[in-house]
């Protein structure tokens, strides 16, 4: 026998549960199904919302998810289908999200939170500069490239140009490793060290190179190579 959510009592509901409750209260299943908004005939918006989660491996893979993987799933229709991917699609804004006033870099740990959640999901490395004033405030923030990280590649020409530009008194870099694992490869010691070289002719300091990975990171500066 198919339970309904019609079958459920109405305080065991997920959008009851959720205005009695909190949403902080509610299993992913239940926000999942609250989003939905309604299953089919067949089945309640509750199972469909398991299966979805069961189809993502729960929330791991559901993040990336495209319409297409959405819509290959029984029940999901597009406008369903892109009523998840909104939702996705808000709660990475609102984790990237930082108030218009400057954010204040005192450690490795300041300069790792500032960047965290966009960069452990990036598929691609993306090599970021950070420029700061004399008071360690980020003034700007720009991706010099994406891809392998390369001496080659990473000139300090296209970093120090832009430091220039922004009369930044310093300077953090920080590029995202793929795998979630962030310790440092030869290449990553190798364009720290010529960077930093560069910056001292420049006037304009290098204070840490920060690798990240999956909600950890290195710190360069404090395993010594600045």
């Amino acid at each position: 026998m198919k339970i309904m959510i019609k079958d459920v009592p109405k305080e065991d509901r997920p959008r009851e549960r959720a205005i009695r409750l909190g949403t902080n209260h509610l299993s992913n299943q239940e926000i999942l199904a609250i989003l939905l908004g309604s299953g089919s005939k067949a089945e309640s918006v509750m199972t469909l919302a398991n299966r979805v989660l069961m189809h993502f491996e729960g929330l791991k893979l559901l993040q990336d998810a495209t319409i297409e993987e959405l819509t290959a799933i029984k029940g999901i229709g597009r406008a369903k289908g892109v009523q998840i991917l909104a939702a996705i699609e808000l709660g990475k804004r609102m984790s990237q999200y930082k108030p218009d006033e400057y954010y204040v870099i005192r450690s490795p740990d300041d300069g790792a939170n500032y960047v965290m959640e966009e960069m452990r999901v990036l598929k691609q490395e993306h090599f970021v500069v950070l420029f700061l004033d004399t008071k360690n405030r980020v003034i700007h923030r720009q991706t010099i490239f994406v891809g392998s990280l390369n001496a080659s590649i990473v000139h300090p020409r296209e970093v120090f140009r832009e430091a220039v530009k922004r009369s930044a008194a310093s300077i953090i870099v920080a590029h995202n490793h793929p795998s979630g694992d962030p310790s440092p490869s030869q290449e990553d010691i190798h364009v720290t060290k010529r960077l930093v070289d560069s910056g001292k002719i420049m006037g304009i300091e290098v204070l840490d190179h920060i690798i990240i990975g999956n909600r950890k990171f290195v710190s360069l500066k404090e395993k010594g190579y600045l």
